[in-house]
């Protein structure tokens, strides 16, 4: 499975929810903790779990001391194997 599936499209859907099928987080509760501790940016300011986000969009995600920059290629519903998560963000 190497592509995204058409009817895993959506047009916006919550950050926390895209990081984890993006597997920056193991969880989702991880995720949100990270988020509501200030480690996901978008615009230069801290973003809210419930930030619905779009294709298009840059965050930035700090884990550890490394800190990423990408931009939302694509979004899902699920999580699937590394290689299709990322497709997700470049």
């Amino acid at each position: 499975m190497s592509k995204l599936r058409e009817n895993d499209a959506v047009e916006t859907m919550r950050v926390d929810k895209w990081l984890w099928a993006a597997r920056f987080f193991k969880t989702r509760s991880i995720a949100k903790a990270a988020i509501e501790g200030g480690k996901v940016h978008h615009n230069n300011e801290r973003v809210k779990v419930s930030k619905e986000i779009r294709v298009g969009m840059e965050l930035v995600v700090q884990q550890g001391f490394d800190k990423k920059t990408v931009v939302v290629k694509a979004l899902s519903n699920t999580r699937g194997p590394a290689p299709v998560a990322q497709q997700l963000y470049e």
